[in-house]
């Protein structure tokens, strides 16, 4: 079987991710790399051998029209127009969270993957992680019952990359479009992916990302700068409503006055709880005694494999014409659930999700 011809464009930090996954995989032939840096699209075809090499995907895909698929890696403003125009083209298109901008370019997303028949799939890389497979394996065992409420956490003491990621215009949010969509998706995704009808938010920007003070930061764009712009929330929160009456509380942050950096996530049903913190525990009753529960394997999320196992998924369904279209759905609600705290943070008050 001859092998799919994988395109990525935007080859910052996020790309190298992809591009191991791929170059892993027996199916696929890294074929060309575009990026509007020059001389960044350069060194990374130097890096994994790619002689293909652009700044324009116009052009790119003009004279590549043998490239079978893409995977865009750019920042969330350029994610619409760059997926749109790989699959006008024909091709293909992983791209990376989040979906988009807002709903509606979502929308124009996957109308275009459906006027061109062609698969769109968002990287939600948490559903293909370790511990959301024995989190899930419990919950299809029933050993969770109804889950009615959750609460998921992504804060960082001192975490904006800068570059785009605080540049509203290139980003379209703070942490709660970087970091919140990941702990949104996954519980949503464990769950079952209920409806969103309602959210009530919060964002506030009290911090910025920190200039002065002296510390290590962990978070590094590649497009970091000393005169960076930061117009984004440092920090958000919501309680997101779905149709099945189950409730999420949700906290994303860059900055919070807090202890250490932390993310976890916990279900809770009828028949137990479940925590991922980072290690997996199932709070339940065995013989009418409370019981807490470990696993005598490692149960924290690993990078190990983390991003291989998301591009091997990609690159089946392409290989196989396995539908991955639902995936594309999800990605269109998580810009909703995203769309409605932003305006009830503005407003100050519920928004309701059609």
């Amino acid at each position: 079987m001859a092998k799919i011809k994988v395109a990525v464009v935007g080859v910052g930090n996020i790309s190298n991710c992809h591009i191991n996954g791929y170059l892993k995989n027996e199916n696929v032939e890294l074929y060309a790399f575009c990026d509007i840096n020059e001389e960044r699209v350069k060194a990374q075809g130097a890096k994994y051998g790619v002689t293909r090499l652009y700044t324009d995907e116009a052009t790119m895909l003009a004279e590549c029209p043998e490239i079978d698929a893409v995977s865009v890696c750019t920042w969330n403003s350029a994610h619409a127009p760059c997926t749109i125009m790989a699959l006008n083209a024909g091709k293909h298109v992983l791209c990376e969270k989040p979906m988009a901008m807002n709903a509606q370019e979502a929308q124009d997303m996957i109308d275009a993957s459906v006027r061109n028949g062609k698969k769109l799939m968002i990287g939600f890389v948490r559903r293909f992680g370790n511990d959301a497979s024995v989190v899930k394996d419990f919950i299809e065992n029933d050993k969770v019952g109804d889950i009615y409420y959750a609460k998921a956490t992504y804060l960082r003491r001192n975490g904006n990359p800068g570059g785009w990621f605080g540049d509203k215009s290139r980003s379209g949010g703070g942490p709660l479009i970087d970091l919140g969509v990941h702990v949104i998706d996954l519980t949503r995704f464990l769950m079952g992916n209920p409806k969103p009808v309602s959210v009530y938010g919060a964002t506030f920007h009290k911090l910025g990302n920190r200039p002065g003070v002296k510390s290590r930061v962990g978070y590094v764009s590649a497009s970091r700068g000393s005169k960076d712009i930061c117009d984004v929330e440092d920090m958000a929160t919501a309680l997101i409503r779905y149709d099945n009456g189950a409730v999420l509380s949700v906290e994303a942050s860059f900055s919070l006055n807090i202890k250490n950096d932390s993310g976890k996530i916990e279900l809770f049903g009828t028949k137990g709880g479940v925590k991922l913190d980072p290690e997996f525990e199932l709070y339940t009753d065995v013989n009418n005694y409370l019981a807490n529960v470990t696993l005598n394997m490692p149960t924290a999320l690993s990078f190990d494999g983390l991003f291989e196992n998301e591009i091997n998924y990609f690159v089946n369904a392409v290989v196989n014409d396995v539908d991955v279209s639902s995936i594309a759905r999800d990605g269109k609600t998580l810009m909703q659930i995203l769309d409605a705290i932003y305006l009830s943070a503005k407003e100050q008050r519920e928004v309701l999700i059609d």
